[in-house]
């Protein structure tokens, strides 16, 4: 029987904690980790379960046939998955999409009933009340429509805002206006009044909001990133902000984590800063969904649906 190996960046207590958890629902094997195999042992390994490795790690395994991620997030593997013909899987897990949404919907309501500038007001001392406007009457827009961004349109919808939705490819989703290409992103974001960005890190999608690009978003505009870091300029962001043009950001990810101390967006008065935990991996939910996909494939050599790596997803 093929082996199985468990490749992470997590701390030895974590790793134990995640193999203990994955380990329980398989039958008549077990994954393991890396002081557990020989080199000759290695030249069995056919599946790799990772948690943000280092491809230098998986190069160890010369006959890797597929590699199941434990996170959405996948972009660190897209290449050399790519470039080793690996087939590769990536977590999907309706429990982490429902726990995205209901970020999505809360801080969607901060920014809606002024909360971030309520909190500023409190700072100095000013009781002052802000108007507060209807859910019908605002402009939602959502980058993305895999399974992240589905699930958080279908709770936003249960509000009654107004929702659009821009894709790579031409969507259609009932109650939803669907905007696809350049063209449509320029249409979308001109009528925004929350952005909220859930697409996933590819070449094209790489500082796709930029300065040009978060400039089309109407003046007091907010913007949400709870993907990935890079697909939002920092820079462009910032020149953005201190121009009052984009009146409130929520930042859960960035180009560099932890965000360093030196950065700005710690102390900008118009930036909250979240520690990458819009949407958490589940362990328990995941390691059913991870031993699941491993027993099927052991039992008829079936592979879960794989990622796109020419496309990034």
């Amino acid at each position: 029987m093929s082996k199985i190996v468990f490749l992470s960046s997590y701390d030895s207590e974590l790793e134990s904690i995640w193999m203990d958890s994955i380990n329980q629902h398989l039958n008549d094997t077990s994954i393991l980790l890396p002081h557990q195999i020989s080199d000759n042992e290695a030249q069995e390994v056919e599946v790799a379960v990772v948690a943000n490795a280092d491809p230098d790690q998986i190069s160890h395994y010369p006959n890797l046939v597929w590699i199941q991620s434990l996170w959405v997030g996948i972009e660190n593997l897209v290449s050399y998955c790519a470039n080793h013909k690996i087939k590769l899987v990536k977590l999907v897990d309706p429990q982490l999409a429902k726990i995205m949404a209901e970020s999505v919907l809360a801080w969607t309501l901060f920014l809606q009933r002024n909360m971030h500038r309520y909190s500023q007001q409190q700072k100095e001392l000013v009781w002052k009340q802000l108007p507060n406007v209807n859910s019908s009457d605002l402009n939602i827009s959502v980058l993305g429509t895999g399974n992240l961004g589905i699930e958080a349109i279908n709770t936003l919808k249960q509000l009654e805002f107004n929702i659009s939705a821009w894709s790579r490819t031409s969507k259609t989703i009932d109650d939803v206006t669907c905007y696809s290409g350049s063209d449509g992103l320029s249409s979308m974001l001109g009528n925004t009044d929350i952005l909220i960005n859930l697409l996933p890190l590819t070449d094209e999608t790489f500082h796709l909001l930029n300065e040009r690009t978060l400039s089309m978003l109407p003046r007091g505009a907010k913007v949400v990133n709870f993907s990935r870091g890079a697909v939002l300029d920092s820079d462009a962001l910032l020149v953005l902000l201190d121009s009052g043009h984009v009146e409130h950001a929520i930042l859960d990810v960035f180009e560099v984590e932890p965000l360093p101390s030196t950065s700005i967006f710690w102390c900008h008065p118009q930036v909250t800063v979240l520690p990458h935990i819009s949407a958490p991996t589940n362990m328990n939910s995941a390691s059913k969904i991870v031993a699941e996909n491993l027993g099927v494939y052991l039992n008829n050599g079936n592979i879960p649906d794989t990622v796109n790596t020419s496309k990034g997803y």
